[in-house]
């Protein structure tokens, strides 16, 4: 035991990266490594021999084990020393020439959309984005028991005890919005809402803060005709396409009725996607005609006045026509890929001109 221990303890030390580090973790104390071997001999030995022998392995496998787990947190930290040294900027020198800074991808996506919907007379509503529950849930028409509301979904402030004001959270969507533009213009009313909102999930669709814009129209004319219109010029002008043909399938929201999610025409090619031909469908965004029950929270009176709404991730359709595969990117502060997917800071989107110069 003591030639293993001085054998491997060795060659660990030696190890000049976690491949190698990994090998002799394989060839001491894996499934067929000679320490393991050795243990199972142990049923062969008498009962003496074994009081020896078991306490002594197990001794000498933990050691190793130690030693690997040693090694390896230091190769990491030799690694992470290097790629600091190679990365390493001091922000106090002067300006190196550099042009211009990059515009992330989400800001310029928030452009173009507020850039389309203005063009067809959408104003743009901002909101707190920490809401009381009764603006983000209860004028929405979703009641208490609906799964949305649960703390596995939400993220809840928390709230001292005797507190009594109602719950507030990070806001879980943009809808927020429409309430307080209704309470606040009334009818008729047109505008866009985009910003952060956030929900518990986090994966490579999902994160726990992300970016959404909804949309409201209200007057006493509109129908689900004006919706698929406005729908329709959105995604040819979004994705700069002559033509799209759009799906409306029915759904369910509590604040919409009727309900439908739409979906584009697509197709891919080498995984990029081509919207407006081919024979496969994506869904890109839900809509529906405001619920009269939400339009009585927003102050209006369902019996003179209708109107439709819709909502859709700004990362999912930045995502979708910039080409990017994972949604987390967006968040990790990662330079390199922001002058990959950056955007010339002075080029402003211009539907006459082009969107994504």
């Amino acid at each position: 035991m003591d030639d293993l221990k001085a054998k491997y303890l060795g060659e660990i030390s030696a190890a000049a990266d976690e491949a190698a580090l990994e090998a002799i973790r394989l060839a001491a104390v894996g499934k067929k490594g000679e320490i393991s071997l050795k243990m199972r001999e142990l049923g062969k030995m008498t009962p003496e021999e074994r009081q020896v022998a078991g306490p002594a392995l197990n001794a000498l496998k933990d050691e190793v084990n130690s030693a690997i787990a040693a090694k390896k947190a230091g190769l990491a930290d030799a690694a992470l020393n290097e790629r600091l040294q190679t990365e390493w900027l001091d922000v106090t020198l002067p300006s190196r020439g550099r042009p211009a800074g990059s515009i992330h991808p989400i800001s310029q996506v928030t452009q173009e959309v507020t850039a389309i919907f203005a063009d067809m007379g959408f104003a743009v509503a901002e909101g707190p984005q920490i809401e009381d529950d009764w603006h983000n849930f209860d004028a929405l028409n979703i009641p208490s028991h609906h799964p949305a509301r649960g703390e596995m979904d939400t993220f809840y402030m928390h709230r001292a005890e005797g507190d009594n004001r109602p719950p507030h959270v990070l806001r879980t969507h943009t809808s927020p919005v429409q309430i307080r533009s209704m309470l606040e213009k009334g009818a008729p009313i047109r505008v866009i809402c985009p910003g952060r909102v956030y929900r518990a999930d986090y994966d490579q669709t999902h994160t726990p803060m992300f970016h959404q814009v909804e949309g409201l129209a209200i007057d006493k004319d509109i129908s689900m005709a004006n919706l698929k219109w406005v729908l329709e010029e959105f995604v040819k002008s979004f994705f700069e396409v002559d033509g799209v043909e759009l799906r409306f399938r029915a759904s369910h929201f509590p604040f919409t009725e009727p309900s439908a999610e739409v979906d584009i025409r697509c197709s891919w090619d080498n995984g990029q996607l081509k919207v407006g031909e081919g024979d496969d469908w994506l869904e890109i965004l839900g809509s529906g005609m405001v619920h009269p029950k939400v339009l009585e929270a927003g102050g209006i009176n369902p019996a003179e006045w209708q109107g439709f709404a819709f909502g859709m991730g700004i990362d999912r359709i930045a995502m979708l026509k910039y080409g990017i595969p994972d949604l987390r990117a967006f968040f990790d502060s990662d330079l390199r890929w922001l002058r990959h997917y950056g955007f010339a800071a002075l080029d402003q989107p211009d539907l006459a001109s082009g969107l994504s110069r």
